[in-house]
């Protein structure tokens, strides 16, 4: 591995030890007056918002800064039920729960566990959030990095412990549970995406219609921008380029009542003996990247 190669890995390292770890910007005016934008970090990746305020209602510098501590708070609790990252989250602690007694599981994670496995099932297996001890094999989780691929006898064994049928969830009691101790959950492919939707209700919720909210490429949309066209997504050309110093864009879309989702192997990815790239996107029916 080059050294340059290495200072980039520890470098996106980095970035996923804050996970949990919100840094907001301040809201920042524009020229087009009613525009608001809101950045930060949030899940080990950015997070980016921009509002419509609309006319009248007092939105003065005091309402925007309770709603900017609303949104942290909102994206706090999600970290705090469905990080990996964070050892003590309510998922973390049933990925260590030694055996296969119920635990009881917070509605909203619940929500969440109930729409990956519908989501497992319309894949037929495709998606699969049990799929986490393979993901932790190619060094894609919150473990550090390995000096090697796991190889094909490791993963025939990891297999073995990747099913969605092995998550059993009780919606009636309110409850979760494995079938086999050693299942692990990650929800690094649908958490994103749930955050989004929790930001977008709270901003409904307080009378907001024109929107973008994104959470590391899984984008929101509604209403109209400052401009009163529908937002503008522009998507990164998926060059070889880590570090992000030579990035493009490969099309923009206009959305508006929608949501979109984006995911590339140009910026996640380990480099194998004879380095060929490696993908982040596991397939968990093989068992390898896609």
């Amino acid at each position: 591995m080059s050294a340059a190669r290495g200072r980039m890995l520890r470098r996106l390292a980095a970035l996923v030890a804050i996970t949990g770890l919100v840094i907001w910007s301040v809201w920042r005016w524009h020229r087009q007056p009613r525009l608001r934008q809101l950045s930060g970090t949030t899940m080990g990746t950015y997070f980016d918002l921009k509002i419509v305020l609309p006319a009248g209602g007092g939105w003065d510098d005091l309402k925007m800064g309770d709603l900017a501590a609303d949104i942290e708070e909102c994206l706090k609790d999600v970290n705090a039920k469905m990080s990996t990252y964070i050892p003590d989250s309510e998922l973390s602690r049933f990925n260590r729960h030694p055996d296969a007694s119920p635990v009881k599981a917070s509605p909203e994670l619940l929500d969440v566990l109930l729409l990956a496995r519908e989501i497992s099932e319309l894949s037929g297996g495709a998606f699969d959030i049990t799929v986490g001890p393979i993901v932790n094999a190619y060094g894609f989780g919150p473990v550090a990095r390995r000096d090697r691929l796991p190889a094909d006898d490791e993963l025939e064994a990891l297999r073995d412990r990747v099913g969605f049928r092995k998550l059993v969830i009780d919606e009636a009691a309110g409850t979760i549970a494995k079938q086999r101790p050693d299942i692990y959950c990650d929800l690094s492919a649908i958490a994103k995406g749930y955050g989004v939707d929790r930001v977008a209700d709270l901003l409904e919720e307080r009378g907001i219609a024109d929107y973008m909210v994104e959470i590391g490429g899984e984008v929101r949309a509604r209403g109209r921008n400052q401009d009163g066209r529908p937002w503008r997504i522009g998507v990164q050309k998926p060059v070889d380029d880590p570090l992000g110093e030579h990035l493009g864009v490969q099309r923009i879309l206009e959305l508006t009542g929608a949501a979109v989702a984006t995911s590339g192997d140009y910026r996640n990815f380990v480099l194998d003996e004879g380095g060929r790239r490696i993908s982040h996107s596991i397939d968990p029916r093989t068992g390898r990247p896609v």
